[in-house]
């Protein structure tokens, strides 16, 4: 949901391991109009120990997957529990379907890769703290026009058989196609069919854009243990 009327200065926290790029991104932030860096982790671990004793919540996190100690999935998730008001926004080298789907699951609103402009962190930053997800070219414009709707049930807006429901439910884990076709004693043809008919069901171009349209309907839950 977007807030009634934003605030003149976003607040930003930031969890990468490498000290160069946390710095520099840091740097990168302060020069956006309306964004302040506050708070820098070297791990999810550490981030969440400032934050503890941080009098200022940030508004949005920035965080990398592949960190030591607690990495971008497990910061997610506990970040989602803990506080749930602030925003999360994956940024990572990892251009991996699985890597995104875990990280959309984990609860984070938008994912960028690193070697995105600083006029594209500013629009994923953007759009999440006042529209609430941000998609790049994972997914399609109506997708991201139905879930902008004010819909309070969006399921109701297509229409599944139970197989497709099956399929879409193990399409959101991290099963490949191969183990899903195994799972639900079929071809890996007819998976394709599936997924192909999904994909034009639901107006999207990705296994990435089933699972979020399956979370935003409430079809598939957002990992929190």
């Amino acid at each position: 949901m977007s807030p009634s009327k934003s605030p003149s200065r976003y607040m930003v926290a930031i969890a990468d391991d490498h000290r160069l790029v946390a710095e520099s991104l840091s740097h990168l932030i302060n020069d956006i109009p309306g964004f302040e860096v506050i708070l820098i982790g070297s791990n999810g671990k550490v981030l969440l120990e400032k934050l503890a004793s941080s009098p200022t919540l940030p508004d949005i996190a920035i965080l990398d997957i592949n960190m030591p100690e607690m990495n971008g999935v497990a910061t997610a998730r506990q970040l989602s529990e803990s506080y749930p008001n602030i925003r999360l926004l994956a940024l990572s080298m990892n251009d991996d379907e699985t890597s995104v789907i875990q990280m959309i699951r984990a609860g984070c609103r938008g994912y960028l890769l690193k070697d995105c402009t600083q006029s594209e962190l500013q629009r994923a930053m953007t759009e999440i703290l006042e529209r609430g997800f941000y998609y790049s070219d994972f997914v399609t414009g109506k997708l991201i026009h139905t879930i902008h709707k004010e819909e309070k049930n969006p399921d109701q807006l297509v229409r599944l058989t139970e197989r497709e429901m099956e399929f879409l439910k193990y399409a959101a884990s991290e099963m490949t196609y191969k183990e899903i076709a195994n799972s639900m004693k079929l071809s890996e043809r007819t998976i394709d069919g599936y997924r192909e008919a999904l994909f034009e069901k639901l107006q999207v171009k990705s296994r990435v854009g089933l699972v979020l349209f399956a979370i935003r309907a409430g079809w598939v839950k957002a990992d929190r243990t």
